[in-house]
């Protein structure tokens, strides 16, 4: 997997999971969490101990400053596209401490409200990331929305800048993207070693000969003022925010910065902004094994399971194939090997929902058999390559924002490598992974711009977090951490599989969601609703 806390569900996952009925509902109110919730043991001791230690967020000013008037001042205009939707572009400053300096163009989509009087404003979606395309998002997953959800509000889709439409940062050719994904990420020897940090060293430079300026001006806190022009454009006081994944961070870094004006705020599949990197990247590798394991348990059900029939058992022999494959890259159908990074890979992208869980044991039924072809299409859906080879930006603005957002974790290969072992303790099949991915920021060209923070967003309207207890990509214990950083947080938990919970037809996590944006009725506390 080559992505440094990569948290955005595809959107390919998402549309899909909005239009399939995959989940029984059930709902109730509990106290405390299970011991189970946390997914990794010590994760919500870790959690909270970094909120402890981290500064808060602090607003900026409620005045807009003179400067950034003429941005907010802009008139959009909103022309037919795509169909059923309307496509605006405006401007927002390239460095808000330097107005003056210059501007960028920044792209956005919404589908109209069609209860008119019932209309209650606009509600902003972010599908995650950092580097997952709003726009795209929206027009395909608009319909999975509730009917009363679209007829009271104007669905808008904004690409954050560095991402999609807007002002998009470029690296890497297709084709040498098709060898990135494919280096090695858990070096045995000098050479491996040398040639990852080629690999991502080539990467960097890449961005900043194709990018220039804008490389270093695509953090979250410049992304979520970008979401309170576009809010002053829209003609709304407040901002109502829908945020996954990546878009959690993202909306509570509004919330920290503009409390006041905060509408109906949903964060689902919450990130923790008071952890650094290193803790960041472990406590993930540990999200997925916690969901690992719940694919195992419900393989070892299934009379297609080519692993084994004990959880065990089938977690020693994913081992083995991936060290197989190491050895020898699988051939598949399209002429390309698949490699042990991109057969991780592939295991990682089944674990974000569990309707992937069947192609995912026919993919490792193929791969035991000699063939990488439908392993090797799992990696490819998880960083959204074409048919025709080509790739979005997606990779390129994810590593983007998470470089500047927070310093590295590691300072050279031989930190990462004394990491391996806290990155082993906290995942068997993916923590050697991740450690080493996470050396990816070191040789970036633009110097990190954040640091870890809490965000307590005082004075803000409720806000809803909800935490999937066997997250993968977001570990419960952040949506725990996240909640109580949060003055006005209320947690809902859903005791289920797969990353994030709202609009995958579980009627509790949804109703509750649903009241909340229709009527300001936040869930109550320790409200959990099961699969």
């Amino acid at each position: 997997m080559r992505a440094t806390r990569r948290n955005r569900p595809a959107t390919a996952v998402l549309a899909a999971a909005a239009a399939s009925a995959l989940l029984l509902a059930g709902c109730s109110s509990s106290g405390s969490p299970a011991p189970s919730d946390t997914g990794t043991p010590g994760a919500s001791a870790s959690a909270s101990g970094a909120a402890a230690k981290a500064a808060p967020l602090q607003p900026l000013p409620e005045q807009t400053p003179a400067a950034l008037a003429p941005y907010y001042a802009q008139k959009l205009d909103w022309k037919s596209c795509d169909g059923e939707f309307e496509c605006a572009q405006f401007k927002v400053p390239l460095d808000y401490d330097r107005p003056a300096g210059g501007d960028i163009t920044l792209a956005a989509v919404r589908k109209r409200a069609s209860g008119g009087a019932q209309r209650l404003g606009s509600l902003l979606l972010n599908p995650g990331g950092p580097g997952g395309s709003a726009v795209d998002y929206l027009e395909a997953v608009a319909h999975g929305y509730d009917p009363k959800v679209r007829a009271a509000y104007d669905l808008v889709g904004l690409d954050p800048r560095g991402v999609g439409r807007s002002a998009p940062v470029s690296c890497l050719s297709g084709e040498r993207m098709d060898a990135y994904t494919a280096v090695d990420i858990t070096p045995d020897d000098q050479a491996e070693t040398d040639a990852l940090i080629a690999a991502d060293k080539e990467f960097a430079e890449a961005c900043k000969t194709k990018s220039g300026d804008v490389l270093g001006h695509v953090s979250t806190v410049e992304a979520a003022r970008d979401m309170d022009v576009l809010r002053a454009l829209v003609g709304d006081d407040k901002l109502h925010y829908l945020g996954k994944s990546y878009g959690t961070y993202l909306g509570a870094t509004y919330a920290g910065l503009f409390p006041g004006r905060v509408g109906r705020m949903v964060l689902d599949g919450a990130m923790d902004p008071s952890l650094d990197a290193r803790a960041g990247n472990r406590t993930q590798a540990g999200g997925f094994e916690t969901a690992w394991a719940a694919f195992a348990k419900d393989c070892a059900k299934r009379e297609d399971c080519p692993l084994g029939r004990t959880e065990k058992e089938i977690g020693d022999r994913l081992t083995a194939l991936f060290q197989q494959i190491d050895a020898k890259p699988l051939p598949t159908g399209s002429g390309r090997k698949l490699t042990e990074a991109q057969a991780t890979t592939g295991v990682i992208q089944a674990m974000y929902a569990e309707f992937l869980w069947p192609q995912l044991r026919t993919a490792l039924t193929d791969a035991v058999a000699g063939d990488g072809t439908t392993l090797l299409a799992l990696s490819d859906e998880y960083y959204e390559r074409g048919e025709d080879g080509s790739y979005p930006n997606l990779m390129a603005a994810n590593m983007a924002v998470n470089c500047l957002d927070l310093p590295a974790p590691f300072t050279g290969p031989e930190e990462a490598r004394a990491a391996e072992a806290d990155f082993a303790a906290a995942s068997p099949h993916f923590g050697r992974d991740m450690a080493w991915m996470a050396l990816s920021c070191t040789y970036w060209p633009d110097r990190p711009t954040g640091l870890p923070h809490t965000v307590r967003a005082v004075g803000a309207a409720p806000i809803v977090v909800v935490g999937t207890t066997r997250d993968p990509a977001t570990p419960y214990a952040w949506a725990q951490s996240l909640a109580g950083q949060l003055e006005t947080g209320r947690l809902l938990t859903y005791d289920g599989d797969g990353h994030t919970a709202y609009g995958r037809r579980n009627t509790c996590v949804d109703g509750a969601v649903n009241r909340y944006l229709l009527g300001g009725e936040a869930p109550a506390e320790g409200t959990r609703c099961a699969k």
